[in-house]
């Protein structure tokens, strides 16, 4: 069955954070489905990428899989938890690999940072020092200036003016703030510069979506440990790519 709005994608998949996020409120070029207890749904580039999200018991997923992929572009990989994504690549001849990484979210806004002599809030017209950040601080990361999807760049700035950390809005729906593009001056690190402008972004999105997610690479300990701190709750999950 095919869904098509954001509420029956909700009680499809029981208002689940993942799923919800990979609907984006149902926008143009969404395309979402049921089989079951399990749930579909296709975002064409969303975070860079074109996904088709699911959940669900792994048999019933192997059925909504082989049914929506012939209708998306070859470019489509499947994203789920960890755990369902070993299931399918069982239950799909010639899936993978399976790709992990990290999806956290929380629905508690951390606490205040204590005040200090940096600056932190969102910035205005400031991709040309945002972009000189993450080329120094994180030449690999997912959102950068400009790209679609990036609503707005919040910053903490040195007692000098200087932009030492950054984090985006990025690819939020009306139910899910979504985080990317956190980075910190390499000289600058562990002073709790991250923290604080993580901090900031969780408190917005969280006020304005009801809840905040974003995903990190597994060997990123260093910054899983900073989100845990900040009450995120990690979910293991997993990119597959499954023949059509």
């Amino acid at each position: 069955m095919e869904l098509t709005s954001v509420e029956d994608v909700a009680a499809a998949c029981q208002d689940d954070t993942i799923v919800m996020w990979a609907a984006q409120g149902m926008r143009d070029g969404i395309r979402a489905w049921a089989h079951g207890e399990a749930v579909a749904v296709a975002s064409p580039d969303l975070n860079r990428r074109d996904r088709l999200t699911v959940r669900g018991p792994a048999d019933q997923v192997a059925v909504l899989v082989r049914r929506a992929l012939p209708e998306l572009a070859p470019s489509y990989r499947v994203m789920a938890e960890r755990d369902l994504a070993g299931e399918l690549a069982d239950l799909l001849p010639g899936s993978g690999p399976v790709r992990p990484f990290e999806w956290m979210e929380t629905a508690t806004p951390p606490a205040p940072h204590d005040a200090g002599d940096e600056e932190t809030g969102w910035l205005l017209e400031t991709d040309a020092e945002v972009s000189a950040l993450l080329t120094e601080a994180a030449p690999s990361a997912w959102a950068v200036p400009g790209l679609p999807g990036i609503r707005r760049w919040a910053g903490v700035r040195s007692a000098e003016g200087r932009l030492v950390a950054t984090a985006a809005d990025a690819w939020s729906c009306p139910e899910v703030g979504f985080v990317a593009g956190v980075a910190t001056a390499p000289a600058l690190r562990g002073r709790g510069y991250g923290r604080r402008v993580c901090a900031f972004v969780f408190r917005s999105l969280i006020a304005t979506h009801g809840r905040v997610a974003l995903v990190v690479d597994t060997d990123n300990r260093a910054a899983i440990g900073v989100y845990e701190r900040l009450g995120m709750r990690l979910r293991p999950v997993a990119a597959l790519a499954v023949p059509v």
